[in-house]
């Protein structure tokens, strides 16, 4: 008997030839079974996969951290998340409720460990800075949506047709594990706008990825017993999908479009207050400042008088918006190249000492618990004071962690803060009478230190005068008293008027 696809098609209307064409020359020969057992080899939950997720998560966080495309590029190759995604559009192509079920839980699962696994990487981390790598994920637009259509068409085409060596490029082009650690970095450092930005960023793509493999999984003949209507209410709801990621993403792109508009604006105001010879060397935009904040350094042969003024206005008209603009003019051309090279360095580097100052001051205010201008800062000896306010249920180890943690943020400076005076640990001695616990002896020398009280050991028993010792070495005042009803020094402080 004649099959329908095998008729001729010549007189047929070109709007049942091609599908019919299609079904006969191309899904036709595709082996449905074997790539449906290739998509469901790698997607469900599997100790190997939960392995691969910590590998990758952790490379992916070391790698933002360091700012480092190379160690990222590495996180995307693993890319353990693709089997999930791929198997998720697979069942959404052929409505299989137990393949959706089990590829969502091993993507949940696996998106929650990375999340976590990246955060505990963070808090233990020195660096907890957003570097150019991590922001680079904050902001998804619709060229990300797009990137992500595009490279998972590829992919699930791929996988249909035999060809694996394609995926590695997909799984470059649509990085699901780096916004994945962006999120888990903005968790630890409690930045909002970081994870929440990521958060998006994984959430289109994965979507993405997931809704165009059942789009080619249908193309391909997947999900062929599906009724007409079935199909139909399948295409309204990918494309509803699209259309809720599209929507919010445009209008960030078209946000990111504008900011790049004021910038080149910004720059071109600027240079026609200047002679030609004039040269911008910095130009920043605070777009979150109201009004909107904007800061240039020229350098120019000639002083123009209110140059800031009629750029900020002439540049507010063309942005429509407020605009406060501070122009630093730095005065070339009367000295040789040289000079001028040394003069600019000299400003440069004295606005980047001045803002790492401020961030240092915020910092530290922030972890002590009071106002910024109670952080004395000495920027000659590149040391840093602040007196903690007392946190509940903080003892004084968590102010000792929190110095050493301001330090380790800060490299070169020298970071003190001066806990309250807390009730210290007990020194336990052993036969011969020395600390047994050389952490707490640290840590009730540290305090001492830090806040210049005199500190009495109360102990029982003689002969354990060389208790004195460490605390003289570092300059502190100690004494040995009587009380303590076992050989067990009990430092207190000791209040003089």
């Amino acid at each position: 008997m004649e099959n329908e696809d095998d008729r001729p098609v010549a007189d047929a209307p070109l709007w049942r030839s091609v599908p019919r064409w299609w079904r006969s020359h191309v899904i036709r020969g595709i082996d449905h079974q074997a790539v449906l057992e290739r998509v469901r080899a790698d997607d469900g939950w599997t100790p190997s996969y939960a392995f691969m997720i910590l590998m990758s998560a952790g490379i992916a966080v070391l790698g933002l951290l360091l700012s480092s495309p190379a160690v990222v590029i590495g996180a995307m190759l693993i890319s353990p998340l693709m089997g999930p995604i791929v198997g998720l559009g697979f069942g959404l192509a052929m409505t299989d409720a137990r393949e959706i079920r089990r590829t969502i839980v091993a993507l949940a699962g696996g998106a929650l460990v990375a999340i976590a696994f990246t955060a505990f990487i963070v808090l233990l981390s020195p660096l907890q800075t957003v570097t150019s790598e991590i922001a680079a994920r904050t902001r998804p637009n619709l060229f990300d949506l797009m990137v992500a259509l595009f490279s998972a068409l590829a992919g699930a085409y791929a996988m249909i047709r035999g060809k694996a060596g394609t995926i590695v490029g997909v799984a470059i082009a649509t990085a699901l594990m780096p916004p994945l650690a962006t999120v888990g970095f903005g968790l630890a450092t409690l930045n909002a706008t970081v994870a929440g930005g990521a958060f998006l960023l994984f959430f289109t793509n994965f979507v993405t990825i997931a809704l165009a493999a059942a789009i080619m999984a249908r193309l391909y003949g997947f999900g062929r017993r599906l009724s007409p209507s079935q199909s139909w209410l399948q295409m309204v709801f990918i494309g509803a999908i699209f259309l809720a990621l599209a929507v919010p993403l445009g209008l960030s792109l078209g946000q990111i479009a504008w900011e790049a508009r004021a910038a080149r604006d910004a720059r071109d105001v600027i240079r026609r207050e200047f002679p030609d010879g004039a040269r911008i060397a910095q130009l920043d935009l605070d777009f979150a400042a109201k009004p909107l904040a904007v800061t240039a350094s020229v350098l120019t042969s000639h002083y123009e008088r209110d140059a800031s003024a009629r750029a900020g206005h002439i540049l507010g008209d063309m942005l429509g918006k407020p605009v406060s603009l501070d122009i630093e003019q730095i005065r070339v051309g009367e000295g040789t190249d040289a000079d001028n090279a040394q003069l600019l360095a000299a400003q440069t580097a004295r606005r980047e000492v001045q803002g790492q100052v401020d961030r240092l001051t915020d910092r530290l205010a922030l972890v002590a618990g009071v106002n910024p201008d109670a952080v004395t800062v000495d920027t000659a000896r590149k040391r840093a004071v602040v007196r903690a306010r007392a946190l509940p249920d903080a003892g004084l180890g968590a102010y000792w962690a929190l110095e050493r943690r301001a330090a380790a943020a800060t490299p070169g400076w020298a970071i003190e803060i001066t806990p309250p005076p807390l009730p210290l640990p007990s020194l336990a001695l052993d036969e011969e009478g020395a600390v047994t616990d050389k952490d707490r002896l640290a840590l009730v020398l540290w305090a001492a230190q830090r806040t210049g009280l005199p500190i009495d050991l109360s102990i029982k028993g003689e002969g354990h005068e060389r208790l004195l010792k460490p605390f003289a070495d570092r300059g502190v005042d100690a004494r040995l008293v009587k009380g303590a009803s076992a050989d067990l020094a009990v430092p207190h402080w000791r209040v003089e008027e």
